[in-house]
């Protein structure tokens, strides 16, 4: 303020612009009715201001009604003659709307600095619950940390993990849950896992932890062996799929995919070498990002022929590979926005890829995919998300289709991935959504996997 320091300049705490869109704010609030306004509405009274201000009218809006609302002062009249450069004036309301105008503001200061902080902040409010569906339950599982993967057996038997040792069984379908433990782990060193991946065939089953941990069994769960990892391996394991008798498939963070048929006794290599040294080997200059490429991928996702999709760890590009291929194959993301999470449309790399973004994207391919190329074409799907981030999307059938991400957020399309529809299932419930799975082997049953505790069954 003027004059109070003498060691700081003379300028008034309101610059002329601001004070004027408090003024046609403040205005706009006393002459419209006690009814519904949205700052839409609002705005559309005063389309004459340059878009690089609207926020700052926004905020004046926002500013007057929590004044209003929380009675600390009420504005009566600011008008242009009254208004100086810093001078507000604001007194005590005595007319007789006064009364009726403090109620409308404390009724719809909530709605109306939700939309106005949404607009500043350039995000967007979260979607309507007005025709969204209900298609998920809640499944109590028995410990309260991320939920991180979950695989069956048989259409009945199958095995849940999660952060801090997590593990569950079910035996009926997973309409329940029972803990359990494994024999050659001690309690204390079994909480200091943080179980990531589970993986069952014809009653084999591994489980991958973190720290570095890999479990087998071949009696469905009755028993349980630790197998060794060299410390020579490239990256940390990332994944872990078993394919048959004493058969699995390995990944890497670095790249690297191995086979075992002898129950891990040893790894076949896939690849000839991890993804940094063919970026840094080969000439990359057509894919952003990956030349002098030096770090991990992470976000690794198998096919149902074996083909693999990964993303770069700073989401600044891609890479695929195949069975066959020496090496994995880059490929430019296409958008500015960096990549969260990608892969294949109903676990197929032939039928096309999905990709979300930053800030709630979703893109999905064309089916005829050319991974050949550098760059893939995709097209945006329709889904509102208001800016909560997307971290899975799966296929129930190729009409159905099924996106999770941020605060627990579930959303819906029946027109293969071309516009998407809000469903409630979680949205009272706090935390986020990491995965969604389908079991087409086990009639299509369908879960979502969270943080705390949270499994969600698809009931349709």
């Amino acid at each position: 303020r003027r004059g109070e320091r003498k060691d700081l300049p003379t300028t008034s705490v309101f610059c002329p612009s601001l004070s004027h869109y408090f003024n046609q704010a403040l205005h706009l609030c006393q002459k419209l009715p006690p009814s519904h306004i949205p700052i839409r509405y609002i705005q559309s009274h005063f389309s004459i201001i340059p878009a690089n201000r609207m926020k700052i009218f926004n905020s004046a809006i926002l500013t007057i009604l929590f004044a209003s609302a929380t009675n600390a002062f009420v504005p009566t009249s600011l008008q242009h003659n009254s208004l100086s450069c810093g001078n507000l004036q604001m007194s005590k309301s005595a007319d007789n709307n006064g009364e009726n105008r403090r109620t409308f503001v404390t009724q719809t200061a909530s709605a109306a600095a939700a939309a106005s902080v949404a607009s500043v902040t350039g995000g967007a409010p979260a979607p309507a619950e007005a025709a969204a569906s209900t298609m998920w339950k809640k499944v109590p599982v028995p410990f309260e940390d991320t939920v991180f993967d979950i695989d069956f057996d048989s259409d009945t038997h199958g095995y849940l993990v999660g952060a801090r040792g997590g593990f569950a069984e079910t035996n009926d379908g997973g309409e329940t849950w029972e803990p359990r433990a494994f024999s050659n782990l001690d309690a204390e060193e079994e909480i200091n896992y943080r179980f990531q991946v589970v993986s069952f065939n014809d009653g084999e089953g591994w489980v991958l932890g973190k720290p570095t941990l890999l479990l087998h069994t071949k009696d469905s769960g009755k028993s349980w062996e630790r197998i060794p990892l060299s410390p020579k391996l490239p990256g940390e394991p990332t994944s872990i799929l078993a394919l048959g008798p004493s058969k699995a498939e390995m990944t890497t963070s670095s790249g690297a995919v191995y086979i075992t048929d002898n129950a891990g006794r040893n790894w076949k290599a896939q690849v000839k070498e991890t993804i940094d040294a063919t970026l840094n080997r080969i000439s990359s200059s057509g894919v952003s990002g990956a030349s002098y490429f030096s770090g991990s991928i992470i976000n690794q996702v198998r096919d149902d022929e074996g083909a693999y999709l990964a993303v770069s760890s700073r989401g600044n590009f891609y890479l695929t590979w195949e069975p066959g291929q020496d090496f994995w194959i880059p490929h430019n993301r296409g958008t500015p926005r960096r990549i969260q999470t990608m892969g294949f449309v109903e676990g197929d790399i032939h039928k096309g890829l999905w990709m979300t973004l930053n800030g709630g994207k979703l893109l999905i391919s064309s089916s005829e995919v050319d991974l050949s190329k550098e760059t893939t074409d995709f097209s945006e799907a329709d889904i509102k998300t208001g800016g909560y981030g997307l971290t899975d999307v799966a296929w129930k059938d190729p009409n159905e289709v099924w996106a999770v991400g941020g605060s627990n957020t579930m959303y819906v399309s029946k027109d293969g991935g071309k516009k998407f529809s809000f469903d409630k299932s979680a949205n009272s419930i706090p935390g986020n959504l990491y995965k969604v799975k389908f079991f087409k082997e086990y009639g299509n049953t369908g879960w979502a996997l969270g943080s705390n505790g949270l499994l969600l069954r698809y009931v349709g």
